[in-house]
């Protein structure tokens, strides 16, 4: 192998094993029942305002429509969300945060925060700072690299859907994980 390839090797490896090592702690952290897809979903409608359709939320998280379905199904039974017909085109739907939701949204916050915030204070501030430009470049150019069409099954991804698309990771951005002001 070049050297190339293994720091690619390294870096891939390292990456893998950094997001399962959260998605484990973070699932530990969240409200029984609730899982980090349902917190992410929880966690977009809280931060905007209005409602979402379910393809909007598909294409936020990158995940197929019949998996935000799956989510948006179990959601709805515990009550956090609120789904209604489009009274215009009763093929679509749109999804809302219930107030247990929110309730929801915000305890699991409530565990999560203090995760992160010991995490930070154990690395330091100023590694972290120093981590967040190689992480964002990094989101961007597999981002890009989707968009393009070299992402997933080699399917080419519409126009229409990169520009619906956020640049951001809608659950998880510090903003996001900042608890709401005001009612």
């Amino acid at each position: 192998m070049s050297d190339a390839n293994d720091l690619a090797a390294a870096f891939l490896a390292e990456m893998f094993m950094a997001e399962q090592l959260a998605r484990a702690r973070l699932s530990r952290a969240l409200p029984k029942g609730m899982q980090l897809s349902h917190f992410g979903v929880l966690n977009l409608l809280a931060r905007l305002p209005g409602e979402r359709t379910p393809a909007e939320l598909a294409r936020a998280f990158h995940v197929t429509r019949g998996a935000m379905t799956n989510t948006l199904t179990r959601l709805e039974a515990q009550g956090h969300i609120h789904i209604r017909p489009d009274w215009d085109d009763g093929r679509r739907k749109f999804v809302s945060i219930s107030p247990a939701g929110r309730l929801a949204r915000d305890e699991a916050l409530a565990g999560i925060v203090p995760l992160i915030a010991a995490l930070v204070a154990k690395l330091g501030d100023d590694q972290v700072r120093a981590a967040l430009p190689v992480l964002r470049a990094l989101r961007l150019a597999l981002e890009d690299a989707l968009a393009a069409g070299k992402g997933k099954s080699g399917k080419r991804v519409r126009a229409a859907k990169r520009a619906a698309s956020p640049r951001t990771t809608p659950a998880l951005t510090p903003r996001a994980l900042a608890p709401l002001k005001g009612p």
